[in-house]
């Protein structure tokens, strides 16, 4: 055979053998490539990282990427299983318990503690209700010539408002709150306070006489208007005890709240309390009127006062 012929199959015998290892060398980075899987790690810190690998030994992941895991951290799955289903592999901090001596580390940690080490953020709209705080006017009516007195012609009410907030909670405890409306329920009234001048008949002593049982109610009014300077009230301080006991009894002094057994012009509870002021008090205004104006003195100093309490309460 001529040595062309001899060089010709060698180098078709080169060929053939190149050709058949490409092929089985193609066929293994295949194979390699069909067991590569995605992994993802998840640091304790909550740093994410997604590697590309053919381990499933955890252990072989993690030292195949460099993870150390410190003494305090846990993985899940262990460092002897498997990678799962999920292709995930999570590294937290171990559950600790400090007695201030010694650290105690849980080697085993449940999912419900993993999740407990993240924290909760929610939001809520909250409605509140808050007073509205009444204003005082003040009106000057006085001359400038005589003594002064302040005088309370209306009383002042809160109003109410309910307000929303927008409310931030972390692990239940709130940490943030902002208001994002206002609506009025009931609007403020103000307070009317007038300064006047102040008119008192001043007297020497009281009378020790009271008059007899009649009398018709320009009598008891009359009576009780002498008296009530006699106290050094006002003219105004007057005018509220009529109004008060008109309310209560229309100033006569067989006047008997059949429910309460109040009874009297000034309506005394029980009627036994005036007692000590004349023997006839259940039929004598004039000995009912010292009563209600020594009570008034001694539980409200005025019958303003007393007035203005029971406009509030619907009694005195």
């Amino acid at each position: 055979m001529k040595k062309d012929d001899k060089a010709s199959i060698s180098l078709k015998k080169v060929i053939s053998i190149s050709i058949i290892l490409l092929f089985l060398l193609g066929i293994g980075v295949m194979a390699a490539s069909s067991n590569l899987n995605n992994v993802k790690i998840i640091l304790s810190d909550g740093y994410e990282i997604d590697v590309l690998t053919s381990k499933t030994s955890i252990s072989e992941i993690l030292d195949e990427n460099h993870i150390i895991l410190l003494p305090t951290e846990t993985v899940i799955p262990g460092l002897d299983e498997q990678i799962s289903d999920n292709n995930t592999i999570r590294i937290s901090k171990n559950a600790t318990k400090l007695n201030n001596t010694e650290e105690v580390v849980s080697e085993e940690v449940s999912i419900d503690e993993i999740l407990g080490n993240y924290n909760v953020v929610t939001e809520k709209i909250v409605k509140e209700e808050e007073a509205i705080e009444y204003e005082t006017e003040v009106k000057d009516l006085s001359t400038g010539e005589e003594k002064k007195e302040e005088v309370i012609t209306q009383n002042g009410v809160d109003g109410l408002k309910e307000i929303s907030y927008k409310v931030k909670y972390l692990n239940g405890e709130e940490v943030e709150r902002n208001k994002i409306s206002e609506n009025v329920i009931s609007e403020p009234i103000s307070c009317i306070k007038e300064i006047r001048d102040k008119k008192v008949i001043r007297v020497t002593s009281r009378s020790s006489e009271v008059p007899a049982a009649s009398g018709s109610t320009a009598e008891y009014q009359s009576y009780a208007e002498q008296r009530c300077y006699e106290y050094g009230w006002s003219e105004y301080d007057f005018e509220c005890l009529v109004k008060l006991w008109y309310r209560e009894s229309g100033w006569n002094p067989n006047s008997h709240n059949r429910s309460s057994g109040a009874h009297g012009i000034a309506q005394a509870l029980p009627a036994s309390k005036m007692a000590p002021y004349g023997d006839d008090y259940y039929t004598n205004g004039y000995v009912q009127i010292n009563w209600g104006l020594d009570y008034i003195n001694g539980r409200y100093g005025s019958p303003s006062n007393a007035w203005g309490a029971f406009c509030s309460k619907g009694w005195y």
